[in-house]
């Protein structure tokens, strides 16, 4: 049997030059650049010191789609090693990178050549204000690998700002610096006539160090290498809209793709240039996982490479008929998940429910199925459509409180999705209410998973949502709401202060830090109350308020207080609690929160 590999070594400085002359390519099965600055900055180190890097897969398929939309004829593909090969593009050839965030920019290595490989010192860091005040650092490595590079005025320059550097030993050390473009990179160079689909069994294949491909990156390796059935039309659809949702200033850059403006899917995704919102900005992960369950009735996206390339789960064939029909469903889901209606009232009915950040969001894969089931209903005759807001808020709390989706969500959402379309959504959700919210979890359970110091617990999440919906003003405040605390400037405080707590033995994090501890102030507030103990600052404010003032925040009413305090989950016994009755109060203030989710769930 032949070989559908070569393997040989190729200097660094080749692969810059393939870079440079657009001899590599980065194919559509790949992802955008996901490492950190300091994952480059150790690449290089690597390199400094001769330590191995890893192979590069190279492929010569002459019909694998590129990211600009045209066939890799002729052109090097770069199948695994797209994490290096970047780093190197813009550590060494000093080119911008675009990032996972969508920003265009550089990741600037320094270089300290007084540092050894026997000192403490880093010989090399990634760029910061401290480096550039500091003579001894290079600051940008990639200035020492222009073309133009004058080592000899370097050298002299270099020497004359740090007296102590010897000008021939520092020669020697940027000759070795330099060398790093003569190192030998290991690549191995697939088979030319080997088609997509293996190309891409061969990289799940390989144990790479690099950033791992997922089925959504099959999926999409899928869709974009289609041709004849609008494939590389729909990928632009998932990856613009992705990138227009955290920078809707992209739009004139996506204008300037004139072929892609002329598709269908140009005018769904206009809207996305005016859009601010932000507690939901999908990637192409989550267009792909809701698009596929909302039409497809799964939610393995294992399925959907599949189904992409043809196959009959029934007969274990592959046909073009499936093909083309999946390609077809594909993208009317997508379609669906772009309008801008029914994206935009998804989120009003979020926002409405209390959850009008960001920050309270826990899960994604709880966010994608809550969408999914807003598309569902939302073409569901036998639903009210007045009721599909509260329907789909209610789920995403009942999955968010019983985590749902986050031991192993493609399965749970599989099943979930297919007992919906058997019995019904109304049947199946009073099915799972009666299975997962009984009285022992309201008032056991639930009351055991708020005794927790994580501050981005989903718990608190939607006991803060609860307030939001609620309209709860922060505590000894009369029109200062929790949601403006939450969204514009507030922070959480510690009702039995920190250093109040920490003065008195209660020294570790998971003491002071529970969660039951913490509430929205004003920070001014929290300034005033300083670290006195709650039985003296609670005392003192209900002293005030019955003699008509305030003493913390605008509340001078005793009744409004009260009422203030009850919102608020603040158990009314603490006028009397001081350090010693902290265990006892965290204990009353998580059923408090616990009583108050309940009701705020049964309201949705």
């Amino acid at each position: 049997m032949t070989e559908k590999y070569n393997a040989s070594n190729i200097s660094l400085d080749q692969i810059l030059n393939y870079i440079k002359s657009e001899e590599i390519a980065i194919p559509e099965i790949q992802r955008p650049f996901v490492w950190k600055p300091r994952q480059v900055r150790d690449l290089i180190d690597s390199l400094y010191k001769g330590y191995p890097t890893g192979y590069l897969i190279i492929s010569q398929s002459p019909d694998m789609k590129l990211k600009d939309g045209t066939l890799s004829l002729g052109k090097k593909i770069m199948i695994d090693g797209q994490q290096r090969v970047t780093a190197l593009m813009t550590a060494i050839a000093g080119l911008k990178v675009l990032t996972s965030d969508f920003k265009k920019r550089r990741i600037k290595i320094a270089f300290n050549p007084q540092a050894s490989e026997e000192s403490e010192e880093e010989i090399f860091k990634v760029q910061d204000n401290a480096i550039l005040k500091d003579k001894k650092w290079i600051a940008d490595i990639a200035e020492l690998f222009k073309s133009d590079f004058d080592q000899w005025a370097f050298v002299n320059e270099y020497c004359q700002q740090n007296a102590e550097v010897n000008g021939s030993q520092m020669n020697k050390i940027l000759m070795r610096l330099l060398d790093i473009k003569n190192r030998q990179i290991g690549v191995i160079t697939l088979d030319k006539d080997l088609n997509i689909d293996e190309v891409t069994d061969i990289f799940i294949r390989i144990n790479s160090q690099g950033a791992k491909l997922n089925q959504a990156d099959f999926a999409m390796s899928k869709i974009a290498a289609n041709t004849e059935y609008g494939g590389n039309a729909l990928r632009k659809a998932i990856d613009y809209f992705s990138h227009l949702a955290v920078e809707p200033d992209w739009y004139t850059e996506m204008a300037k793709d004139t072929l892609f403006m002329e598709t269908l899917y140009a005018s769904k995704l206009k809207w996305l240039k005016d859009d601010q919102e932000s507690i939901f900005d999908p990637d192409y992960n989550d267009i792909l996982r809701i698009s596929f369950m909302y039409k497809f009735g799964r939610a393995k996206l294992k399925d959907l490479v599949s189904l992409l390339g043809g196959r009959d789960f029934e007969s274990r064939e592959y046909k073009a008929q499936i093909a083309e029909e999946s390609f077809a469903k594909l993208s009317e889901g997508v379609i669906d998940f772009m309008n801008q209606y029914t994206f935009s009232n998804f989120i009003l009915g979020m926002k409405a429910a209390g959850f009008i950040s960001n920050k309270l969001i826990n899960s994604q894969m709880t966010m994608d199925f809550a969408y999914t089931l807003y598309l569902l209903l939302n073409n569901d005759t036998t639903i009210e459509k007045s009721q599909i807001k509260h329907y789909v808020a209610k789920w995403f709390v009942m999955s968010t409180l019983t985590s749902r989706y986050t031991g192993s969500p493609e399965s749970q959402m599989d099943f979930d999705i297919k007992r919906i379309r058997e019995k019904g959504f109304l049947a199946f959700f009073q099915e799972v209410e009666e299975a997962n919210l009984s009285d022992t979890f309201w008032n056991v359970r639930l009351v055991q998973q708020l005794e927790t110091q994580v501050i981005n617990s989903p718990f608190f999440n939607v006991f803060l949502a609860a307030q939001i919906y609620e309209g709860n003003n922060a505590l000894f405040s009369n029109g200062t709401k929790v949601g403006y605390l939450i969204t514009l400037m507030g922070e959480v405080h510690h009702i039995f202060p920190k250093q109040y707590l920490r003065n008195n033995g209660f020294n570790e994090r998971i003491q002071y830090n529970q969660i039951a501890n913490f509430t929205y102030l004003d920070t001014q507030v929290n300034k005033e109350i300083s670290d006195d103990a709650p039985n003296v600052y609670f005392t003192g404010a209900i002293e005030h308020c019955e003699n008509g003032s305030s003493l913390y925040g605008n509340i001078a009413d005793i009744n409004c207080l009260k009422k203030n305090m009850a919102e608020n989950c603040i158990p009314s016994q603490i006028i009397d609690m001081d350090y010693s009755n902290y265990p006892e109060f965290l204990v009353a203030r998580r059923k408090l929160m616990a009583a108050k989710i309940k009701d705020y769930y049964f309201s949705l």
